[in-house]
């Protein structure tokens, strides 16, 4: 099956995916190499999922090429940059989707569990975006969109650790975003809810079947469904957008 050709978009853009081998990540890199983007997937350890993710990019016709980087080691994400701009160019278009999503009760939520989730999900959107603003700011151009989750939305007494982690991700979006908007660079949020990925892996099936129930759409999102917000918020279509959280839960949390 061929990439649909999407206006290219995105034509003549290098854009980066964090963490984009698997589920979001991976929706992301298709749709954003689906619009002419040359795009960078970012991997920590499945180097076979990002290997697949670029070979069936590149089948279809787009270029992108795998990378390994931890983002919580600021080494190795501005050595990851330089290698981007190296291959490919200038980061145009950065998707900070990396993150773990320990599923655990308050009695089970260690401090090694808070720190490791705290460096990924939040450290690691600093460092990523920190290494590529300034670029962005001296071009005049740079869209970044953060993942964040409707767990930072409301109550999550099973997931502290990384509900904190993205109530910290829409804080981060607002103050940045602000800073940022006067040099062209706007920075926006996602905020999905229950969405058939691997992270879903240590939830257990009757909770996964609560949390369908209580979602208006009564399913679970698709990571296409996740990745179509995304693509809205990194072009022009959202040119009057930034520091803003979408919410695509299925209804399940509703912002006034």
């Amino acid at each position: 099956m061929e990439l649909p050709d999407l206006c290219q978009e995105f034509q003549g853009r290098v854009a980066l995916v964090t963490g984009g081998s698997r589920g979001i990540g991976r929706a992301c890199v298709e749709r954003l190499a689906a619009g002419g983007a040359h795009v960078a997937v970012n991997y920590r350890e499945n180097l076979n999922a990002a290997a697949e993710t670029v070979e069936y990019v590149c089948e279809s016709g787009g270029r992108a090429f795998a990378i390994q980087a931890d983002v919580t080691d600021e080494t190795q994400v501005r050595n990851m940059i330089d290698r981007i701009e190296t291959e490919l160019g200038p980061v145009d278009l950065l998707v900070n989707n990396a993150g773990i999503f320990p599923f655990v009760s308050h009695e089970d939520t260690t401090l090694e569990i808070w720190n490791a989730t705290l460096a990924c999900n939040l450290t690691g959107v600093f460092l990523t975006t920190w290494a590529v603003k300034d670029g962005m700011i001296e071009r005049g151009f740079g869209r970044i969109v953060n993942l964040a989750s409707i767990s930072a939305l409301r109550a999550r007494p099973q997931s502290i650790a990384y509900a904190t982690t993205k109530a910290g991700v829409v804080g981060f979006t607002k103050s940045t975003a602000e800073a940022l908007a006067p040099h062209n660079v706007r920075m926006n949020a996602v905020a999905p809810g229950l969405i058939e990925t691997d992270i879903l892996d240590g939830v257990p099936q009757e909770k996964l079947d609560e949390l369908v129930a209580a979602t208006p759409l009564r399913r679970i999102g698709r990571p296409d469904d996740i990745s179509e917000v995304v693509r809205f918020l990194l072009s022009e279509d959202s040119r009057f957008m930034t520091g803003q959280t979408i919410v695509a839960s299925g209804g399940r949390v509703m912002l006034p």
